[in-house]
């Protein structure tokens, strides 16, 4: 599977696409005041990415073990303390709501954790290349 997002701004235009494979679809993103950039930061897409990483993957695992799910609220965290400086204190939590047992719905939630793709490629210090 191949996930790529695209970016393209010049002056009162601003286009976001994400496809995954050859299923691409575009993104309502605002343009930055000034017309200079998104006015969404890549730190608050990379806490949408593990909200929604986990939020997905909390249903894909539930299915898995045939448990019922009826709401999931993730909120994903982290602190930048500069320009140029990587990301610390990087921390989620998750709520389900189901008619499963408190202690069913926590192994989901840990058996999730350890599966979530986006958390595990920050874990792993993945490397990013400039091409």
């Amino acid at each position: 599977m191949k996930i790529t997002a695209t970016v393209r701004n010049v002056p009162g235009l601003h286009e976001v696409h994400v496809a995954t494979n050859d299923a691409a679809r575009p993104l309502s993103i605002p343009e930055k005041g000034g017309g200079k950039g998104s006015a969404v930061n890549g730190g608050e897409f990379l806490m949408l990415a593990l909200a929604t990483c986990y939020c997905n993957d909390v249903y894909r695992e539930a299915e898995r073990l045939h448990i019922p799910v009826d709401a999931v609220f993730v909120e994903a965290s982290a602190e930048f303390p500069g320009p140029g400086l990587a990301a610390t204190n990087i921390r989620y939590k998750a709520r389900i709501t189901s008619s499963a047992p408190d202690d069913v719905i926590a192994n989901l939630l840990r058996q999730t954790d350890a599966v979530a793709e986006v958390h595990n490629t920050l874990r792993s210090g993945a490397s990013v290349t400039l091409e």
